[in-house]
């Protein structure tokens, strides 16, 4: 009798393992829809980016306290619509979707137009399309939001918004096994090349030159619009932020004058100097799922099919020149940043 006794324990430990550690909110690609209510207005001209304003979430019937501050850098600036981020309070009710989850992010459009919508979900894809590629990614989940301002004051073309969460750096360090790592410098060493030969090609294919392993003057850690995990340790750059690339192509987007582009749909690789092997391997793997990548962009929620077209468009012209591999490698190797490692 002890036997069965001691595998229900067993089971029933192992849900609780798994529930307590599952984030339902990704495991899910619909559009979330629910409704935010509170001092929307105040919250967006506040010029204290930290403090948090209790808001309320209403899902499915239900209504959920959430703290909601303001996050993101270039983007306060330019953007009329801030991104989010929201803090759920423990101990207090949540919603199902967001179990295992306090604290996440939100990026929100930026101008309170369709091209807004537009962009968001242009920058949602990107994120699908990496976790297409490798599970080491952040997963994203896509939203419709409608803003309830409670001082009503908000614009009415900012009331119903496409959005999208990035699931938190813990949870996909848990998923994977690592450890989210902060550190002023990235240890070349320990660098996992196939990741990192991965995360070159994928940038250049999707025109993304918003990015480094160097830490940024504004970072207090490494890396440049990337997270660093160790696993088994061996370090892994995870990306985020692709709303300079060119298949977002959004209005405020312009490269860094010293790379000479005349726009962020000009493709620059900007991979660092690693064996040539692994990039001649992440760039077999990308041209290998050629088709699930456009499969992908073609089942974006939201997008018109002018836009997915344009999506597209763009990914084929890099698959017309991965074609000829030996060359494109050889572009490769001759942009590398730095010496070899």
């Amino acid at each position: 009798m002890r036997k069965p006794l001691q595998f229900l324990i067993l089971t029933l430990l192992g849900l609780f393992w798994s529930t307590a550690h599952s984030a339902p909110l990704f495991e899910d690609d619909s559009v979330l829809e629910f409704e935010l209510v509170g001092p929307l207005h105040s919250l967006i001209e506040s010029e204290n980016r930290e403090q948090e304003t209790p808001f309320i979430l209403k899902l499915n019937g239900e209504e959920f306290p959430v703290m909601v501050r303001l996050r993101g850098k270039s983007r306060l600036r330019v953007c009329k619509f801030p991104p989010l981020r929201f803090r759920f309070v423990p101990g207090e009710p949540a919603p199902e979707q967001f179990a295992g989850i306090e604290k996440i992010k939100l990026v929100t459009h930026c101008n309170n137009n369709s091209k807004g919508d537009q962009n968001t979900l242009e920058e949602y894809a990107a994120y699908r399309l990496f976790s297409l590629l490798t599970d080491i990614s952040y997963r994203a989940r896509p939203m419709r939001i409608t803003y309830t301002d409670t001082e009503n004051k908000l614009s009415e073309k900012a009331r119903l918004r496409y959005a999208f969460a990035i699931e938190p750096v813990q949870l996909l360090a848990q998923r994977t096994g690592g450890a989210a790592l902060e550190v002023k410098g990235l240890s070349l060493s320990r660098l996992n090349r196939e990741q990192a030969g991965l995360v070159f090609v994928y940038q250049y294919m999707i025109g993304n030159t918003d990015w480094s392993f160097v830490l940024a003057e504004e970072d207090d850690a490494c890396c440049h619009n990337g997270d660093l995990l160790d696993i088994e340790n061996s370090i892994y750059y995870v990306p985020y932020d692709f709303d300079l690339a060119g298949i977002v192509n959004a209005k405020y987007a312009k490269p860094d004058p010293t790379l000479r582009l005349k726009n962020v749909r000009q493709r620059r690789y900007r991979g660092y100097c690693i064996d040539q092997e692994h990039v001649g391997t992440a760039l077999r793997q990308v041209k290998s799922q050629e088709s699930e990548i456009l499969q992908t962009i073609g089942a974006i929620p939201g997008l018109s099919d002018s836009d997915k077209a344009t999506m597209s468009d763009y990914i084929g012209q890099f698959f017309k020149k991965a074609q000829h591999e030996d060359k494109l490698l050889r572009l490769y190797e001759k942009r590398c940043l730095g010496k070899k490692v």
